[in-house]
Formats: C-alpha cells, structure tokens, sequence
C-alpha cells in the first residue's frame, strides 16, 4: 500500500492558511496529557492544529481522532474498513500506488538506496563479505515496488506484508523466480496479507523493518501499538526504517483513504512513546514541488550512546596569564 496523501499538498498550497496551527510555535512546550484520564489511550501530548482535505480546521489531533474513531471499536474498525476499500479499487501498477505519480518512483529509490547504503555500511558492515544474513520486513509493500527495485538487492530474504491482495499477488507474480533476477541467496520469502494494526512479527527475525508510505493509515494508538509489537521482530542491533510524507505542522487529514500526514514533531513525540530513539534521518530529495515534503527515519530500540566531554585541549595548553599584584 502506497501512501495517498502524497498528493494533498496540492489542496493546501503553499499560501494556505494554517490559522491554528501559526498560532503554536514548535519551541511551544509540550503539555502532558494526565494519564490518569485515560491510561489505555494514546494521546499526542503536543497541542498542534491540522485540517483535513476538504480544508476543514481542528484544534488538535485528540479533537481529530475522536471525531474519526472515537472509543468505539466498530467505529475505528470502519476506519481502516473504508482506507483498505480505497486501495482495493486502486490499479496494481507503480502509477496506481503512487497516486498517478509514477515518475517519482525513480527518485525515491534512489534516496532509499543512498540512506540505506548508509545504515548497513555503519550497523551491518559484516554484510559486505557476507558473513551476515540480511532478512528485511517490507511493511505497506503494495505491489512490491520497493522490494523489487531496492531491498532484494540487498537483503538475502525480503517478506512482504500487505494487506490489499491483488497487490499482494502482483508482487507475488512479479518477484516469482520465473519473473524476476531471483537467487536462492536474494529472493522474496514469504507474502503476508495482514494489515501493519494486526501484525505481530517472528520474533528475532529482521535485521530491518522498512515502513513506507503506510503508516499514516494508522490511529495514534495503533502507530504505538504497531512498533512496540514489531521490537520483538528485530534481531539485536537491528532497525526501523520509516520513510513518509511530512506536514509542516500539526497533521493533514485524508478523508478519502483514511490517512493522516503528521509533522515531524508529531511523529517524534509518537517515537517517544513507543520508546524508538532516531538514529540517522534525511530529506527525500528530487521529488516534485506540489508533493508533501518525505523525510527517512532510522529508528533504533537502543538509548543513544552518551558523549564523554574531556577537558579540551585548547582548555589545556592555554599558556597562563601572569596576574600583577
């Protein structure tokens, strides 16, 4: 499944007027939530105002999520109803999951790839000689786009997870041995058609678990649930790649398939929650000016090495002063 909101920066525009969201500055503190009103919902402690496609303003994403969701399970459940029902009458072609967009699929791999090459050069540098076996969980695979054009290349086993099935069997179709430049040493394993809110992986099997262009289809409490419940699946040392689209602020609701498009400081305060610490981000570059802004996170379930500061040299070889009396 391919994110559909990448076209809603269109019906905002550069000069659209985020009222309520101007007013809130990012420097603005966060204002913790009193868990004690509710310790099983997930609530985005910032105070951030969004609008949805049709242009209509909330004050904050909980305004959003309870006039979406509610606390009524049928109600969250028709939600992700109507966001599979969407994309089961979208084409099965690079064009259909990118939302008419098709050429930017060159561009986007590309920045993977550079990203990537990063992350297993630092975190996986035993793989070079192939001393260590690379297994990667495509999360939100649509047809298999970026498996076949990227991860394949690099990952010894790639499983594909998705949850719109003739997706899923064009991506089972194209990466068939018959189909595509497969090995026994590079091959798609195994095609699961389950959505990312309903899916625990095995544990201790990826050395990555990609997610893009996926997870804004996910409730706040559901993105939390979703990567605590993933941990399990990542091998020691291993990583979260989320790769999505950015909001300048606050959060842009898609009435159409059911998707929110978050700011970056809604998704680290989500990252907070699900206790995930970034380790390396980047900017998407060359894609087209209407489209929301994407942006890679590599997310570790480590807490970031500490510096040690020494004395610093320039501290310790300054010459003393001679102080007269």
């Amino acid at each position: 499944m391919q994110h559909h909101s990448i076209l809603y920066s269109e019906l905002i525009g550069k000069d659209f007027s985020f009222a309520s969201v101007r007013r809130r500055l990012a420097k603005e503190p966060f204002d913790r939530a009193n868990s004690r009103q509710n310790q099983t919902r997930t609530r985005v402690s910032m105070e951030k105002g969004g609008v949805d496609s049709a242009g209509r303003e909330f004050k904050n994403a909980e305004e959003m999520w309870r006039e979406q969701v509610g606390e009524d399970q049928s109600k969250k459940t028709e939600w992700y109803r109507q966001g599979v029902g969407y994309w089961e009458g979208v084409e099965a072609s690079a064009n259909g999951v990118l939302g008419g967009y098709g050429h930017v699929n060159e561009p986007d791999i590309m920045g993977s790839e550079a990203f990537l090459n990063t992350l297993l050069s630092e975190r996986f540098p035993d793989a070079a000689n192939s001393q260590r076996h690379l297994v990667v969980l495509d999360c939100g695979s649509g047809i298999g786009r970026v498996t076949k054009n990227l991860l394949i290349r690099y990952f010894n086993e790639v499983d594909l997870l998705e949850p719109v099935s003739h997706f899923l069997e064009t991506a089972r179709e194209s990466l068939a041995p018959e189909n595509h430049m497969a090995s026994d040493i590079h091959k798609a394993t195994n095609f699961l058609c389950v959505p990312l809110q309903e899916f625990t992986p095995e544990a201790g099997r990826y050395d990555i678990i990609w997610v893009q262009w996926c997870i804004g289809h996910l409730t706040d409490d559901d993105f939390v649930s979703f990567f605590k419940r993933a941990k399990v699946g990542l091998k020691p040392g291993g990583l979260f790649v989320l790769k999505e689209n950015i909001a300048r602020t606050g959060f842009v609701l898609d009435t159409e398939d059911r998707s929110i498009t978050r700011s970056e400081l809604y998704f680290k305060e989500l990252f907070c929650q699900c206790g995930l610490h970034i380790y390396k981000s980047k900017d998407q570059k060359g894609l087209p000016e209407e489209l929301f802004a994407v942006k890679m996170y590599a997310l570790t379930t480590d807490l970031p090495k500490k510096v040690h500061r020494t004395r610093s040299k320039v501290q310790a070889n300054r010459p003393g002063v001679i102080k007269a009396k």
